[in-house]
Formats: structure tokens, C-alpha cells, sequence
């Protein structure tokens, strides 16, 4: 059996991967990935990291509204909650944005909108009208939720805060 690029092995067994030479992540990634890791977590993380900052902004200028919002969902003590949301969501933006904690930045995201899509998104309560919007949204959520668990596993990339304040990440 001949060797595959990326691959090795002898006939008859696994195929085991292998690094490319100029990999420097350990990642199996070929020539043009490991050089575009770094560039492209960045523009993820600010991707991301956009709909929380614009979104929790939002709603820390609005806390009244989104707090009525919370309590018209059935969820007691709405202020506090609101304030907690909109915090979380702001702030998780902020640091995936700048590289700042972006791993526990992930994690919280992802904790906002698992609750944020419980709340919101429960399209099999609508309408057949309404439940095509819902399930979009609701799917949406899911895929940003894909979004920041890589974020959380492969880390904020060389171009962050934490990496030129020399944090580990």
C-alpha cells in the first residue's frame, strides 16, 4: 500500500496521521492551514464575538425592556436575571473579541445561549407561521454554539490579548 500525504502506515494496518513539516500546531494540518490558523481564529473570534458584544449592549441599554421581556417568558426576578444576561453576553463578546480568556469567554457564551435559545426559540410552541422563524433562529443558535466550542478547544490564536500579555492559553 502506497503512503498517502498527511498519512502512514504499512499494508494491513491503520493508517496513523502524521503532521505536516511546517505544522506547528500538532493539529495533522497540511502547508496552507498551519500558516492560516492564527489569522483565521482571529477574524472567528471578532466574528463571534460581534453578535455577543452588539447584542448585550443592547440589552444593558435596555435593561427595563429586557428585563419585562424576561418576566413575560414566566421567569421570576427579571431584573436581576437581565442584568446578569446582558452582562454576560457583553462581556463574553468583549474578551472573544480581544483575546482576553477566550476559552471561559466560550464557555460562557455558550452557557448564554443555550439559556437565550430555552427562553426564546422554543419553536415547537409557535404556530406553523411563526415556527419556520423560530426553528431558523433556533438552528442558528446551534451552529454558534459549534462556532464557540471550537473557539473553546483550539484557543484565542497568536493574535490575542492573552498570548502578547504572555498568558498561557
Amino acid at each position: 500500500m502506497r503512503s498517502l500525504e498527511g498519512f502512514s502506515g504499512k499494508s494491513g494496518d491503520m493508517l496513523e496521521r502524521t503532521n505536516h513539516p511546517t505544522d506547528k500546531t500538532g493539529s495533522g494540518a497540511g502547508p496552507l492551514s498551519a500558516g492560516l490558523s492564527d489569522p483565521a481564529l482571529l477574524v472567528a473570534r471578532i466574528l463571534v464575538g460581534y453578535i455577543f458584544l452588539l447584542g448585550g449592549w443592547g440589552k444593558l441599554t435596555g435593561l427595563a425592556g429586557f428585563a419585562a421581556y424576561l418576566e413575560g417568558h414566566g421567569l421570576p426576578a427579571g431584573y436581576p436575571l437581565a442584568v446578569l444576561g446582558a452582562g454576560v453576553e457583553f462581556l463574553s463578546g468583549l474578551c472573544l473579541i480581544l483575546g482576553i480568556a477566550t476559552r471561559y469567554a466560550a464557555l460562557a457564551a455558550i452557557a448564554f445561549t443555550l439559556v437565550a435559545t430555552g427562553i426564546a426559540h422554543r419553536f415547537w410552541e409557535f404556530d406553523e407561521a411563526a415556527r419556520r422563524g423560530q426553528t431558523i433562529n433556533f438552528n442558528k443558535n446551534m451552529a454558534i454554539i459549534g462556532g464557540l466550542l471550537a473557539l473553546a478547544v483550539a484557543g484565542p490564536g497568536r493574535f490575542s490579548i492573552d498570548r502578547l500579555a504572555g498568558r498561557k492559553t
